[in-house]
C-alpha cells in the first residue's frame, strides 16, 4: 500500500464525543473529510446539528446522538444506535471533557467529582464500548483525549481536578493498549496544550501567560490538531499502541 493510501480512511465508521463544538466539532469533520462514516454525540443537541450538516456536506454519512457519556446505560445506546446505522464501528474519539478552575483548597465534592466522571470515567466508558465491538472484530483505533496538563501542572490557573483526570487518561490508555493489542486493537491519546478554542479564549485574563510560557510564543490552532488525529485513526499508525502525541508548541520540553 502506497503512504498516501495509509492515511485514508474511506470506508471506515467513526464516532466523536464532544463533537458539537470546538475540537470535537472539527474533528468529527476531519474524520470525515478523510473518508468515514462519523456518528457526533454530545448532549448540546442544537449545536450538534451543525456538525452533522458540516459531515454531509462533505459526501460522508452523519449520525447525531443524544448522549451523557458517565452514564453506562446511555453509552450503551449509543454504540446500539452507531451499531443499527453503520454497522461497526472502527474509528472511536472520545473527545468528550470540561474544565473546572477553583483551588483545591476550596472546590467542591460535587463539582470534582463532575469532572473526574466525565473527563475519565466518560472516557473509559466509551472507550470500553468500541473495545467491545472491536475486540469481536479484532481491529479498530482507540483515541482519548488527554492533554499536556497529564504531564505538567498548569499556571496560574487553579484546575487540580482537570489535571488529576487528565494523567488518569493516561495510564487508562497505556492499560487499554496492552490488554487490547493481541487482539488488534491500537489506543492511544491525543495531548494538547494550549489550544485558541471557544473555551480557552474566553479565559482572556491568563492568555498572555500562557503565550509566554510556550515556546513556539502563541497558542495552536483546532486544525493543528487534526494531522495527529487523523495519523492515529488510520493504517499508517498500525504499530502504534499506548502512545501519547503531545502537540503543544514546546510547552512540556521546559
Amino acid at each position: 500500500m502506497r503512504i498516501v493510501e495509509m492515511f485514508s480512511l474511506s470506508g471506515k465508521k467513526a464516532f466523536v464525543t464532544g463533537a458539537a463544538q470546538g475540537i470535537g466539532q472539527m474533528a468529527a469533520l476531519t474524520l470525515a473529510e478523510a473518508g468515514a462514516d462519523v456518528a457526533v454525540v454530545d448532549r448540546n443537541q442544537e449545536r450538534l446539528k451543525d456538525t452533522v450538516r458540516a459531515i454531509e456536506a462533505v459526501g460522508r454519512r452523519a449520525l447525531g446522538i443524544n448522549c451523557d457519556v458517565t452514564d453506562p446505560r446511555e453509552v450503551d445506546r449509543m454504540i446500539e444506535q452507531i451499531l443499527d446505522e453503520f454497522g461497526t464501528v472502527d474509528i472511536a474519539f472520545n473527545n468528550a471533557g470540561i474544565c473546572h478552575n477553583e483551588a483545591a483548597e476550596k472546590i467542591t465534592f460535587e463539582d470534582w467529582k463532575r469532572v473526574i466522571d466525565i473527563n475519565l470515567t466518560g472516557v473509559f466508558l466509551t472507550a470500553q464500548a468500541a473495545g467491545r465491538v472491536m475486540l469481536k472484530n479484532r481491529k479498530g483505533s482507540v483515541i482519548n483525549m488527554a492533554s499536556m496538563s497529564g504531564h505538567i501542572v498548569n499556571a496560574p490557573q487553579p484546575q487540580s481536578s482537570y489535571n488529576a483526570s487528565k494523567a488518569g487518561v493516561l495510564q487508562l490508555t497505556k492499560s487499554l493498549a496492552v490488554e487490547w493489542a493481541p487482539f488488534g486493537v491500537r489506543v492511544n491519546s491525543l495531548s494538547p496544550g494550549y489550544i485558541g478554542t471557544e473555551m480557552t479564549r474566553a479565559a482572556v485574563q491568563w492568555i498572555p501567560t500562557w503565550e509566554a510560557s510556550t515556546p513556539m510564543k502563541r497558542m495552536g490552532m483546532p486544525t493543528e490538531l487534526m494531522p495527529a488525529l487523523v495519523y492515529l485513526a488510520c493504517d499508517a499508525s498500525s504499530y502504534t499502541t499506548g502512545s501519547d502525541v503531545v502537540v503543544d508548541g514546546g510547552f512540556t520540553c521546559l
